[in-house]
C-alpha cells in the first residue's frame, strides 16, 4: 500500500461532504441523513467507495468500511524495535523513570538493580543523605531499594558512606 492510499483517505476525510456522509453511514447506515442534496451525496459515496471507505453490500445498501483504517495502519507499520529481555523488564516496572512496584521475582529485581545502580559513579563516595535522594527519584521506598542495592553487593556501606561495588560497566 502506497502513501498515495493514506493521503486519499485523509484528503477523503479532509472534505465536508464525504466526512458528511461517512459519518451518517458509521452512525446509523443512512448516507441521505447526511443533510446534503441527493447529487452531492452520491459523489460522496462514489469517492469514499474509490477510497476504500464505503461499500454497498449485496442488497445494495451503503455501508462503511472502517477495516480501510486497519488496513491502512498495518501497511504503515514498522516492526517493533527488538528488546532485550532486561529492557522488557524495566519497561514493566519503569514509568517515567519511576518504579511502579519494586519486583518480588528476583531475576526482575536484580535488572531493576543493576539499572538503578547505574546512577551512582564508580569510584565516587555518596553520602547517605545524597544516596536517599537520588533513590528516592525512583521509588518512595528509597530504604528499601538502599538495602537490596547493599544486600546484593551492587553498593557497599562505611560510616554512613556509600560507593558503587558492583553491577554492569558500560563499555
Amino acid at each position: 500500500m502506497s502513501d498515495d492510499a493514506i493521503r486519499q483517505v485523509l484528503g477523503l476525510l479532509h472534505q465536508e461532504d464525504t466526512l458528511r456522509v461517512l459519518a451518517a453511514l458509521v452512525l446509523n447506515d443512512k448516507p441521505e441523513e447526511a443533510g446534503l442534496d441527493r447529487e452531492t451525496t452520491r459523489r460522496a459515496l462514489d469517492r469514499l467507495e474509490r477510497g476504500g471507505l464505503a461499500v454497498r453490500d449485496d442488497d445494495g445498501r451503503w455501508q462503511a468500511r472502517r477495516e480501510r483504517f486497519r488496513e491502512l495502519l498495518h501497511a504503515t507499520a514498522r516492526p517493533a524495535a527488538p528488546v532485550s529481555p532486561e529492557e522488557k523488564v524495566l519497561q514493566s516496572f519503569l514509568v517515567k523513570g519511576r518504579l511502579r512496584a519494586i519486583p518480588t521475582k528476583r531475576d526482575k529485581q536484580l535488572v531493576v538493580l543493576n539499572y538503578i545502580a547505574q546512577v551512582f559513579e564508580p569510584g565516587v563516595r555518596y553520602p547517605e543523605k545524597e544516596v536517599n535522594t537520588v533513590l528516592r527519584a525512583f521509588h518512595d521506598d528509597y530504604a528499601a531499594l538502599r538495602r537490596y542495592l547493599i544486600d546484593d553487593g551492587l553498593l557497599s556501606r562505611e560510616n554512613n558512606v556509600y560507593w558503587r561495588s558492583g553491577g554492569s560497566v558500560d563499555s
